[in-house]
């Protein structure tokens, strides 16, 4: 009898359905059979088409747009599964809507961050898997366990190509104060300097630059971000850093591709050379630019299930 569990499943719902066929093939395994449609009224409805009884289920979905009903996709499918007697239900989220909700900017607001936790958590969710939350400290509103992944060794790993012997000709920038951390050990990893954009926003989804703290001139830079949401900062940055700073070109890297509202037509505009971004959201064709390299993330994630299956240590992974 194998008392640890009788097998290891992954299912998926909408949001990310080619991410979830990688990581099960990474695994050697199939994406389990069910099937996530709707209602005539918009009510969401699941079927689980195998049995999960005794098995360790993996349900991967993004809470990217549209986000309610890709998280109402999540908790309804953890429903299910806790229903049909599943060992454990770990909730892979590569990108975790709401993250940035995750304090009272001005009175009166609400913390959605820890609300969407307190949703997943009493849908059944054991665990917890996912990639570059906005603050870290959002892993303290799971009362379960949190596995946060990093996106940075896999961009690491892609610059590192491109910048081959030359780490002194590049510098890593951060777009905004908020950044800076996510930005030194970028840089770190690259062996390249570091410096830092001062931003301000005078309301929301707006930025405006200030200064840059740092030298540039001259230099190839690299901007790091954890998203890419209206691209208001990271193309304002790339532009100050040009022409305020006098650097020579502009490459930028994020882990999600949220890419909302004017964002395409602000990258397709700006002095950015290329983008590089991960599959955590899946960029539809429309959204598509030849600036964009797309980086897959199923064999990290796929590395981090086999670790929570065979319970190792999931903390080295990317190190």
């Amino acid at each position: 009898m194998n008392f640890h569990g009788k097998d290891i499943k992954i299912f998926t719902c909408n949001s990310n359905r080619s991410v979830a066929q990688q990581i099960a093939t990474c695994l050697g395994i199939p994406v389990g059979k069910s099937e996530v449609t709707c209602f005539s009224d918009g009510e969401i409805a699941v079927s689980l088409h195998e049995s999960v009884r005794g098995s360790e289920c993996f349900i991967v979905q993004s809470t990217c747009a549209p986000v309610n009903d890709n998280l109402m996709e999540l908790l309804i499918m953890i429903d299910a599964m806790k229903r049909a007697s599943a060992a454990s239900i770990t909730a892979v989220i590569p990108y975790l809507g709401y993250a940035r909700q995750d304090r009272k900017a001005k009175a009166r607001d609400p913390i959605s961050a820890k609300l969407v936790a307190d949703l997943i958590t009493t849908a059944g969710a054991d665990r917890v898997l996912t990639m570059d939350l906005h603050a870290a400290q959002i892993q303290g509103f799971f009362n379960i366990p949190v596995d946060h992944l990093v996106g940075a060794p896999i961009l690491a790993s892609f610059f590192k190509k491109k910048i081959g012997d030359n780490p002194d000709d590049y510098v890593v920038v951060s777009p905004d104060l908020g950044s800076v951390t996510r930005a030194r050990n970028f840089a770190t990893r690259l062996g390249c300097s570091i410096a830092i954009i001062d931003k301000r926003r005078p309301r929301a989804n707006v930025s405006e630059v200030m200064n840059i703290i740092g030298e540039v001139k001259g230099k190839k830079v690299i901007l790091v971000d954890d998203m890419i949401d209206t691209a208001g900062t990271l193309c304002n940055a790339a532009q100050a850093v040009v022409e305020k700073g006098g650097a020579t070109e502009v490459y930028a890297g994020a882990t999600h591709a949220v890419l909302s509202g004017p964002a395409i037509e602000r990258i397709k505009n700006s002095v950015i050379k290329e983008v590089i971004l991960l599959d955590t959201i899946c960029v539809p064709e429309d959204k598509t630019l030849d600036k964009f390299t797309i980086l897959p993330v199923a064999p990290v994630f796929a590395e981090a299930i086999e670790r929570i299956y065979e319970d190792k240590p999931v903390s080295s992974i990317g190190v």
